[in-house]
């Protein structure tokens, strides 16, 4: 009888309906405001319910493969993107007129969403295919350098906003660094995992006691490559992200304080030297210090967000209650700032909570990785999360300059949700290689 109950997946089934409830409510809600009468369709309501239908396929299929991995990932990844699509939704009714861009943005991304599903369940299903790669981890290394480099070639890669970071494929922007960054972590983890024991050792030179220096030249090599592509595409978003997510596994396998002040030293010595010689990287630094120095134009869109957040209160104003359409690429960069206008504190707070619990399990499901690859892996696909959040909500309340990072699952960004359901999917099977369940 306990094992026939065990096959059921009661907690991850309650969460999803939670979020079932909530996109929607959302979607009836953004309808009804938009609107301005107590009139829908059900065509008002497909997206939500095609997603919500997704979601369920995905537990049944969980329950009856008797999958046992985590069973809060899932659920925290859905209401996570239902408030994505929700808010995208709702900037699309107001700024889809004429021309306009964001017109139809939200059928877009939630065809990203369910192909990123699908992602999601495949990986986690076959996750050891994964393990097998870790043979292969220096041809990894360099198929991640020839995507990024190849955006360097003329015609190929496209500019945007002084940075070039997309191939065109197209009518699609597809930005190679966002499946680069997985392809980074397999490499370093498939590295110190097969280096660990060497990595922790030291050697005498005389007075000195050193790192060994052999086994971190080629880790390091790679990575220095890996940012020196990035410098030159002018991506100091993603240039900082690979950046902790080396420094994050190297400490984690050695233990060495040394290595944090050194490379950071070498990191913080980078930034300068980018401050100085790329323009653009000057005017974020100068509207991040200074935001009224060009208050219509390159500060124009921190003083929106700013501004943004300030009237939402504690509160909100509501959904569909006020203006967030006056910020600059707020379906992307600014979309944490939209949500705190019309959810208020109250909002962001229980964004910056469903994170810290999507970073929490990760790291819980890390630790308990029977493989020491598994366990890197899962803490390199944590510390993404966690530190790509990091870098786009803190620009967003001028913590630190403007980067070009999305926020996972919320922003609207094909590459990008693709990737981070791909990531989901990772942690999924981490915890169901484990041989048990999570709760």
């Amino acid at each position: 009888m306990v094992k026939t109950v065990r096959r059921f997946r009661f907690i991850e089934l309650e969460l999803l309906i939670l979020a079932a409830l909530l996109i929607v409510a959302g979607f009836l809600l953004i309808t009804l405001v938009s609107r301005g009468e107590a009139y829908w369709t059900l065509s008002d309501l497909s997206t939500a319910l095609a997603f919500v239908g997704a979601l369920f396929v995905v537990h049944l299929y969980f329950t009856v493969t008797r999958f046992a991995g985590d069973q809060v990932i899932l659920p925290t990844v859905a209401i996570l993107t239902a408030v994505g699509l929700v808010v995208i939704r709702r900037l699309e009714l107001i700024m889809s007129g004429g021309d306009n861009p964001l017109g139809g943005i939200a059928i877009r991304q939630s065809l990203w969403v369910l192909l990123g599903i699908i992602a999601m369940m495949v990986v986690a299903a076959k996750v050891d295919l994964v393990y097998r790669l870790r043979r292969y981890k220096y041809s990894i290394a360099v198929l991640g350098l020839l995507l990024m480099a190849a955006l360097l070639i003329p015609y190929v890669g496209v500019e945007i906003n002084g940075a070039k970071l997309w191939y065109r494929l197209g009518p699609i922007l597809f930005q190679p660094s966002e499946i680069v960054k997985v392809l980074l972590v397999i490499f370093l983890a498939s590295y110190l995992d097969e280096r660990r024991e060497l990595l922790t050792s030291f050697y005498r030179v005389g007075p000195l006691k050193l790192p060994p220096l052999p086994y971190l030249a080629p880790m390091v090599t790679m990575w220095g490559l890996s940012m020196l592509v990035i410098v030159l595409l002018k991506d100091l978003g993603t240039a900082l992200l690979f950046f902790a997510i080396f420094l994050a596994l190297l400490y984690v396998v050695t233990g060495r304080g040394l290595y944090i002040w050194v490379l950071g030293g070498m990191f913080v010595a980078g930034s300068y030297v980018a401050y100085q010689l790329f323009a653009h990287v000057q005017v974020r630094v100068l509207a991040w210090l200074n935001p009224a120095f060009d208050p219509y134009d390159s500060s124009f869109q921190i003083i929106q967000s700013l501004f943004a957040l300030s009237t939402g209160g504690v509160f909100g104003t509501g959904i569909g209650y006020d203006a967030p359409q006056n910020m600059p690429y707020v379906h992307t960069d600014m979309i944490f700032s939209a949500i705190g206008e019309e959810l208020g504190l109250i909002g962001t707070i229980a964004i910056l909570a469903l994170y810290i619990v999507l970073i929490y399990r990760g790291f819980m499901i890390s630790m308990a990785a029977r493989h020491g690859f598994y366990q890197l892996l899962g803490i390199g696909i944590t510390t993404i999360f966690g530190v790509q959040t990091f870098i786009i909500i803190a620009g967003d309340i001028k913590l630190i300059p403007l980067t070009g990072v999305t926020l996972p699952f919320i922003a609207y960004g094909g590459s990008s949700t693709l990737t981070n359901f791909i990531m989901a999917g990772l942690l999924l099977g981490i915890s169901g290689a484990r041989g048990r369940d999570a709760n």
